[in-house]
């Protein structure tokens, strides 16, 4: 299984305001639950679920002393990918995603609803996220 080892948020913050034309952008669900990241510098993007991956996937091995099964990725073309992280996006504010709507950032556009958050990169791959399950595509 992939994964990606995410420095904190708070680093890429400081790190992307030195590069005039990147930035950073953060928005959430209604109900709270996700929260997302985006990054023009590296066309990232990033979304964390309070109450985890249901079902959680395993553990890869180097992911020990971080958080796991709680965060997904995309990147410009690749699949989704579970995150072994020691940060977090809650708490950093940002758009309410009202359900019925979408947001379009860099190559990705998410679309919230009731039943979740989807997110896909303009290669087709992407993931959907909810209370109850998950899944990449």
């Amino acid at each position: 299984m992939r994964f990606v080892l995410v420095a904190t948020v708070a680093a890429v913050a400081l790190a992307l305001a030195g590069a005039a034309q990147a930035r950073i952008e953060f928005f959430r669900m209604p109900s709270g639950n996700i929260a997302c990241v985006y990054s023009s510098e590296d066309a990232y993007l990033r979304c964390d679920i309070r109450s985890g991956l249901k079902p959680k996937p395993p553990r890869p091995r180097g992911c020990v002393d971080l958080e796991w099964g709680d965060s997904l990725s995309l990147g410009r073309r690749g699949r989704a990918s579970v995150v072994c992280h020691g940060d977090t996006v809650f708490g950093s504010g940002g758009r309410i995603l009202r359900y019925g709507t979408s947001i379009t950032r860099g190559p990705f556009v998410c679309t919230s609803r009731t039943a979740g958050l989807t997110c896909e990169n303009l290669a087709g791959h992407g993931f959907f996220i909810s209370r109850q399950s998950w899944q990449r595509f």
